[in-house]
């Protein structure tokens, strides 16, 4: 492959065979070599090709900005994360990991330590994630002796939290915000701390993901079974007043109309969490 820009002495842009830009990368393999000269296939040891033209454009910033070594960290961290997770990883996870740990670990050299508000609610609402963080510290903590607090595990899997659903973080913040004011409303109205163990809790946490999205998009379920919601209404009064309570919620912070068919959701979602 012949490159067609040098980032760094290990990091190149090349063309791969059907003419797609591809970066290169390994030690050494650009030393005293420049654009037009062949890449010297015995030095590569990785090969990405990202297909969005920003994302490309930020992969080579990050290159540039981070220590080789930081990248190939975090990128033995995603493989075995995929891994972990038994998903597909959005192409942007191997701009923002990498550049999290790198920060990550200059905060740490630095001695400044960062609390995670959210790490309770993430290790609650993503548990697959929070464990693919822990791993995430473990792996740094192997290779390079810099031992993380677990808030830092938090912070990891909120980047491949981000990377599953395809968001942005500030979405994904906003996700588990919705998802911290839900439960607080569930527990305040009904009374009762859900099971969150059992499959109605999983189910409703994934019933609120999506709800999140739906609100970003600004995108409702409409009305179309709003002729079910008197009866479950009727049958079940305190999760109806919670549901109820949610969307108002929602109305009030993001501007969002759920809908009738929304609140005929949450109510038996709720009902079958708390039994209300």
């Amino acid at each position: 492959m012949r490159i067609e820009k040098v980032l760094n002495n290990n990091v190149v842009i090349a063309r791969d065979e059907a003419g797609a830009e591809t970066v290169l990368m390994g030690r050494g393999l650009a030393f005293g070599r420049r654009a037009g000269d062949e890449a010297p296939a015995d030095k590569i040891e990785k090969r990405f090709n990202l297909h969005a033209g920003q994302l490309s454009d930020r992969f080579q910033q990050l290159l540039t900005g981070i220590p080789l070594a930081h990248f190939l960290l975090a990128e033995r961290i995603i493989d075995r994360a995929k891994h972990m997770l038994g998903a597909t990883l959005s192409d942007s996870i191997y701009v923002t990991l990498p550049d999290h740990i790198s920060a990550a670990l200059e905060r740490q050299r630095q001695g400044i330590a960062l609390d995670n508000p959210l790490l309770w609610d993430i290790q609650q609402f993503y548990p697959e994630e929070y464990q693919a963080g822990c791993m995430a510290v473990e792996t740094i903590r192997e290779e390079t002796g810099v031992a993380f607090p677990e808030d830092e595990a938090g912070f990891i899997a909120m980047h491949f939290v981000n990377a599953v659903v395809g968001g942005e973080l500030p979405e994904v913040y906003d996700m588990t915000c919705l998802l911290q004011r839900v439960f607080a409303l569930v527990r305040a109205r009904c009374g009762v701390e859900p099971d969150r163990e059992s499959i109605d809790f999983y189910r409703f946490v994934a019933h609120l993901k999506f709800l999140a999205r739906r609100i970003a998009a600004g995108q409702n379920y409409g009305d179309r079974d709003a002729d079910l919601l008197p009866a479950v209404r009727a049958k079940y009064p305190t999760a109806y007043a919670c549901a109820q309570a949610i969307c108002d919620q929602i109305r009030r912070d993001k501007g969002f109309d759920a809908g009738q068919n929304e609140l005929l959701c949450l109510t038996l979602h709720i009902a079958r969490i708390t039994g209300a």
